[in-house]
């Protein structure tokens, strides 16, 4: 039996086990072997096999138990090679996910794990923080995880998924990848396994910030307007603005979910091609002309948020004044900033200049 033993671990390790692995290996195949020998001989023994039948019998253990070690270390690539269904390659995927989730608690679900993904991960490190990753790049989940970072391959979209990575004992979730149909789905089945959990999404713009916060975003964190605070706030800190003044707007902006930053002044060099560009709100500057409906009333009495706009800027005599109140009466020459998408600002329009819609 030492022999067989002997037999048995070595050719584990030739393929590709860990010792501890090829060591438990050999020991169960060793033993089932010995116990099967042991029979064989009994059943020998007192006639109820016979001598001719005993011999084939005996190789064929023997060459079954050389045979283990090669399909314990190929069993995954014998199953996918043979029964490469959806299910099968699911069922990998999952068991997968939830051998590396299952020793972790109160800890961080990253669904994608592209460069911001991975940037998050070097802070959560530093904090002590630890996370389960999910990603659809094969390449990139080879990389990572012969790194010793804990990232698995798998569909963050997927309640399966999510369920594996231990979404239910998680302190918190963060989708890095600008997909907004994605990030809803995630969104759905994050409120579904534990609705307490803060949800942290990453967008392209303002677009879908509302869609986003409704479908229960704790915080939505748009790459346009992140970027523009960093850029302000380096510029100003080089003109001379006090950093702790600098911190302190940047903090405001945030803390007002950007409101400040939502819409810009279209241009030609503006593509309107894509839809979902189409529909970002934006800016819009009119002149109130003498004889303009809106002259003489107030920004209450136009109820121009009923028609899906708003406000930002009266502009009168060269002097701006931002956030009008709903009281500020329009004169003859003032220059109204209006925010919306391109019908509201189309409706608007015609509103304080006309008085219809």
């Amino acid at each position: 039996m030492l022999f067989k033993f002997a037999l048995i671990a070595v050719l584990s390790r030739l393929f590709g086990a860990a010792p501890g692995s090829a060591l438990r290996t050999a020991l169960s195949l060793a033993q089932a072997g010995e116990f099967g020998f042991v029979l064989l001989a009994q059943a020998g023994g007192v006639g109820l096999v016979d001598e001719a039948l005993l011999q084939p019998v005996l190789a064929a253990m023997l060459l079954s138990m050389l045979i283990a070690p090669f399909l314990i270390n190929y069993s995954d690539k014998l199953v996918l090679r043979f029964v490469a269904s959806e299910w099968m390659l699911r069922s990998l995927e999952l068991h997968q996910i939830a051998v590396t989730g299952m020793a972790t608690a109160k800890h961080v679900v990253l669904c994608g794990y592209g460069r911001t993904g991975q940037n998050l991960v070097r802070f959560l490190e530093q904090e002590g923080i630890s996370y389960i990753a999910l990603d659809l790049d094969p390449e990139r989940v080879r990389e990572a995880a012969a790194a010793g970072e804990t990232v698995v391959y798998g569909d963050g979209a997927r309640r399966e998924a999510l369920i594996a990575a231990g979404l239910a004992r998680a302190s918190a979730l963060v989708i890095s990848f600008p997909d907004v149909p994605a990030a809803l789905k995630i969104l759905h089945h994050a409120h579904a396994i534990n609705p307490a959990l803060p949800v942290i999404v990453r967008t392209l713009d303002d677009v879908d910030m509302e869609r986003l916060q409704a479908a229960g975003a704790a915080e939505v964190v748009p790459d346009t307007f992140e970027s523009s605070l960093m850029l302000a706030s380096h510029a100003l800190v080089l003109m001379g603005v006090p950093l702790t003044r600098v911190v302190r707007r940047v903090r405001a902006v945030r803390e007002s979910r950007y409101s400040m930053l939502r819409g810009f002044f279209r241009g030609e060099g503006d593509s309107a091609a894509d839809t979902a560009e189409h529909r970002q709100p934006r800016l819009h500057s009119i002149t109130l002309a003498q004889g303009a409906y809106a002259v003489g009333k107030t920004l209450g009495e136009l109820d121009l948020a009923a028609i899906g706009a708003a406000v930002t800027r009266v502009r009168r005599r060269g002097i701006r004044a931002g956030e009008p109140a709903p009281e500020t009466r329009f004169e003859a020459g003032d220059v109204v900033v209006v925010l919306g998408e391109p019908d509201a600002l189309e409706a608007a329009e015609i509103r304080l200049l006309q008085g219809t819609k």
